[in-house]
């Protein structure tokens, strides 16, 4: 069986800018599917479309694009694939103090670093802000750098004053700051990724982060304030919603295709889940169904 590692991105800053800043035509972004780190805060904004969120500890569906603000070292997989369906994406990643320790402390800008602080967690932006702020990222793409760079403190200035935000991590995921338990949580996070839809055994997974079972389910406990079973069963229950909204097939084929190979425990854990049945669920987001 093959060991999965994490991906330590290396990011470069753009020519002439001090933060690197892509757009992405639909899901063109290749290297969202892979688990990854790295110490640059992220922003990520998706233009339309349906898809997953996998952020921490943090798993859940996203409809009609996302706005998202990624702390530093919180591992994270991408938010589009061939069936997202979204218009473009806007990934910009920055230092924590990419405009300098002096300029982040000025009364002006001390809430820019809240704002980063706020991050460890990761943030999802609600209807209005994405609105409002999706645009100005999307125009940054034919800015010249000084313009780039005050629509950026712009953009950050209102990210911090919106009310309509949502803290993923809200229980207090955090990576420890050894190497270790970076490689360690995001093997976990890999393997989880790649192998939800078939059976997982907490004695496999265990030995695979050089564990015993009762030491592995304390740690993944203290890292991500959720049981490893708990982890998983959401893993699968997000991508149920997925199935649901995405595609027109049977419920109970939408329990195998998430790995649940027992139909009453897929119920239950989908309703534990979204505080739904998954019928009901699949009846509110018909619309969006091909």
């Amino acid at each position: 069986m093959k060991t999965l590692k994490p991906s330590f991105e290396s990011i470069e800053p753009s020519f002439g800018s001090s933060f690197t800043y892509a757009k992405y035509v639909q899901n063109a972004n290749i290297r969202s599917h892979v688990w990854h780190y790295h110490p640059e805060v992220e922003l990520v904004f998706v233009n339309g479309g349906t898809g997953k969120r996998q952020i921490g500890s943090h798993i859940s569906y996203y409809t009609d694009g996302d706005l998202i603000l990624i702390g530093t070292n919180l591992p994270h997989c991408g938010f589009t694939d061939d069936l997202t369906n979204n218009k473009d994406e806007v990934v910009i990643q920055m230092k924590p103090h990419f405009l300098g320790e002096a300029f982040m402390a000025l009364p002006e800008t001390k809430n820019i670093q809240s704002l980063f602080t706020r991050a460890r967690g990761g943030i999802a932006f609600g209807p209005d802000t994405r609105k409002a702020f999706g645009e100005k990222m999307e125009a940054m793409a034919g800015q010249l750098p000084f313009e780039r760079l005050l629509t950026m403190i712009e953009v950050l200035n209102g990210l911090e004053q919106a009310a309509d935000y949502k803290v993923l991590n809200a229980e207090g995921f955090a990576l420890e700051t050894q190497v270790q338990d970076n490689d360690r949580i995001n093997m976990v996070f890999n393997y989880v990724k790649d192998n939800f839809k078939e059976p997982i055994a907490l004695e496999d997974i265990a030995e695979r982060a050089s564990m015993t079972v009762p030491s592995f389910c304390r740690y993944f406990k203290k890292m991500t304030r959720k049981t490893f079973v708990h982890f998983v069963n959401e893993y699968r229950v997000v991508h149920a919603c997925k199935l649901l909204a995405e595609k027109p097939i049977s419920i109970a084929d939408v329990s195998y295709e998430s790995g649940f190979n027992n139909f009453s425990h897929f119920n239950k854990s989908f309703k534990e889940v979204t505080g739904k049945s998954a019928s009901q669920y699949r009846q509110e987001l018909k619309a969006i169904i091909k």
